[in-house]
């Protein structure tokens, strides 16, 4: 496996050199600033994700402002107490993507969102204090305790929200597959604990963050 230095260079390489490298390296939020994100700001990005993945993103985008308003600017106790008669209103609201099965992962995520707050204080504070060292754990839990938000979705979802992490890209896998990381797309726990000690070990190597190094890696190939 070569050291983040190496990667470095290759990214360096094909992006103008280590100045232009840098000036699209954006560090994630910093915990403080995490933790004053609002429990409606979470549930609302999880949403637009579960909603984007498989979708046209700009569609989504486009129809946001209707979203917010179908489902009360995201409150996680209003869209946890939705009714059958609110499901029935919302699988036929022409303001947002009909799409029953992901409107239902809205309630869903808004208990798991409300189990973060209970448990933390907020979910800005479950987020922003879970370790960075563990990011594929965080990434399980999502997958477990969320609503579709395994793989890509929870990654892209955590990436929005700036909280310090890697996305395992087409990109990403393919430098962790030249490195000897992993021998194809991760899928299950032995894999990921193979990407989080790398990312790891790339982190001690360079004082960078898990977000940076996501992005060199993916450089270092697309």
């Amino acid at each position: 496996m070569r050291t983040f230095d190496e990667i470095f260079e290759i990214s360096a390489g094909r992006k103008g050199g280590a100045e232009a490298l840098n000036d699209l390296l954006d560090p994630p939020t910093n915990t403080r600033e995490l933790e004053k994100i609002t429990n409606d700001r979470w549930l609302a990005q999880m949403t637009k994700c579960v909603f984007q993945a498989g979708f046209n993103w700009k569609v989504v985008n486009s129809m946001w402002p209707g979203f917010e308003e179908a489902f009360n600017g995201f409150d996680s106790g209003y869209c946890a107490m939705l009714t059958d008669e609110d499901f029935d209103r919302l699988v036929s609201d022409k303001r947002i993507v009909r799409y029953g099965a992901k409107i239902r992962a809205v309630q869903h995520n808004a208990f798991f969102i409300n189990q973060l707050a209970r448990d933390s204080g907020s979910a800005g504070a479950a987020f922003a204090n879970w370790p960075t060292g563990d990011y594929s754990g965080l990434l399980a839990m999502l997958k477990k305790r969320g609503s579709r938000l395994g793989g890509n979705t929870g990654q892209y979802f955590l990436r929005f929200m700036g909280v310090d992490g890697y996305i395992l890209s087409r990109d990403v896998i393919a430098r962790l597959v030249a490195e000897g990381v992993v021998e194809k797309a991760p899928t299950s726990q032995k894999a990921m604990a193979s990407v989080q000690e790398a990312f790891n070990k790339w982190s001690q190597q360079s004082n960078r963050s898990l977000t940076e190094i996501s992005k060199v890696l993916a450089m270092s190939i697309g």
